[in-house]
């Protein structure tokens, strides 16, 4: 296929970043920027193109780079380069003073940037002209970023004893995150408690992040009180606290507040995260309502191929057994095959043999044995002996005995089990000497005794 000028990646999204320019010219130059290319490009040309120094003067308290670098936080290696020009024409014949904000959002933008020496390095440079928590709660960001406690905490330590400023509900808000992140419940409550006692007022943040922390260490009773307490309090519960609320009841099984949650969520959106979807269905796999097929099914079409999770088609392949339902378990089958997702875990294995025994399908047990003998499936035990009790039934004796060569092979040793299934093909077919050879070889390899009560009863001849 012959490229065209728009087929480059950098032309197609300068074409419909230029549509999306009518919202302002930040957003225009911020979209031009984000179209060039990594690592770590030159915003110069284009942040003089748009004359960036008469758009920060024009702008009330540089807000403007305020806004730019908001935009291009997804990119903060590009952010800091725009940063580093902004400080150039700090100085100079015609300066543009640097605000205590612009350097707050440097000092995260080379948090998520994984540079946390620069983020330091810069708060020390601001500190000394704009004491304020400001500078202090983006360091402890920067540092909660990257899963460092101790500095994160020596942080809030130092604005504690700072006489020029004190910590805010932000400050707060980082270390609940912090030690929620980190499943320290007990350290996010005293946390909470000492916000509280400081006269900090709550957030929505405030409580999202505790909800998060709940629903993460799997904690539901508190998460339920949390939202309670929200319901009733000031700071009422928005469509961030709804999405967490609805994680927290599709990881606990509670459907009915699942589903209440979702007609809310739903409500405000038109689509619900795909990483949600996947939780609601896991919840309906392991629930036992009547019309989980149903809700499942639905739910089903809000997400894409792109959305495949082999842990959700094995639970899927499962509840389709459970329910009886062959034929769509088995295109489930099929499509797991094809992607070379593998089944693991003896539970699942059991619902799909179960599902074709109580159907009496044993041919396609058979076929389907085999084809999870070759994709590396997990096979136990009860998968051979599930086969000779349905070869059993159906006087498919060969095929019974050709069983005992397959468990071999895959080194499952002969049970009690094995040998009782065997026993009962033979005596429900009136052949009592080999019944009677089974029980004696039972005997022999220790695996009955007098007070049998699953032996003995076959001994006995009928009158």
């Amino acid at each position: 296929m012959t490229k065209t000028k728009l087929s480059t990646p950098r032309s197609l999204f300068y074409l419909f970043s230029r549509q999306r320019c009518s919202a302002g010219p930040i957003s225009a130059l911020a979209a031009d920027l984000l179209s060039l290319p990594d690592p770590i490009p030159n915003p110069e040309p284009l942040l003089e193109s748009y004359s960036f120094p008469s758009l920060l003067r024009s702008s009330r308290n540089y807000s403007a780079s305020i806004e730019l670098f908001s935009l291009l936080k997804h990119r903060p290696l590009l952010a800091l380069e725009v940063f580093s020009w902004r400080r150039k024409i700090a100085t100079g014949p015609d300066p543009i003073p640097l605000s205590s904000q612009e350097y707050s959002k440097a000092i995260a933008l080379a948090g998520r940037a994984r540079n946390v020496d620069l983020a330091a390095s810069l708060f020390y440079e601001a500190i000394v002209s704009f004491p304020e928590p400001v500078l202090y709660n983006a360091l402890m960001s920067a540092y909660m970023y990257n899963g460092m406690m101790r500095r994160c905490l020596a942080v809030f330590q130092i604005l504690k004893q700072d006489r020029r400023c004190k910590p805010t509900i932000v400050s707060y808000n980082t270390l609940l995150s912090l030690f929620g992140r980190n499943l320290l419940v007990d350290h996010m409550e005293a946390v909470l408690h000492a916000a509280d006692e400081a006269g900090v007022i709550r957030t929505l943040k405030t409580h999202n992040t505790i909800i998060s922390a709940y629903v993460t260490a799997f904690m539901w009773d508190r998460m339920e009180s949390t939202y309670q307490a929200m319901l009733a309090g000031p700071v009422k519960p928005q469509l961030s606290t709804h999405l967490l609320m609805l994680r927290g009841y599709a990881h606990s099984g509670h459907i009915e507040k699942m589903e209440d949650t979702y007609r809310i969520v739903s409500q405000q959106v038109q689509r619900v995260d795909a990483i949600l979807i996947r939780a609601m269905i896991c919840a309906y796999c392991k629930s036992s309502c009547q019309n989980r097929i149903q809700r499942i099914e639905e739910l089903l079409e809000c997400i894409g191929d792109a959305e495949y999770r082999p842990w959700l088609h094995v639970l899927l392949i499962r509840v389709y057994a459970q329910e009886g339902l062959v034929e769509v378990m088995e295109r489930l089958i099929v499509e797991a095959f094809r992607r070379n997702t593998a089944v693991t875990t003896s539970g699942i294995m059991h619902s799909i043999i179960s599902s074709y025994y109580h159907r009496g399908a044993i041919d396609q047990l058979a076929g389907f044995v085999k084809s999870a003998e070759e994709a590396g499936w997990k096979l136990s035990h009860s998968v051979f002996h599930c086969k000779m009790t349905m070869y059993g039934k159906h006087n498919r004796l060969e095929e019974m005995h050709e069983v005992l060569n397959e468990m071999e092979s895959f080194r499952f040793h002969r049970t009690k089990r094995t040998f009782l299934i065997m026993h009962r093909a033979y005596y429900h077919l009136g052949r009592r000497l080999e019944a009677n050879t089974v029980i004696g070889l039972m005997w022999k390899l220790g695996l009955a005794g007098l007070t049998d009560g699953l032996v003995l009863p076959y001994l006995r001849e009928p009158a």
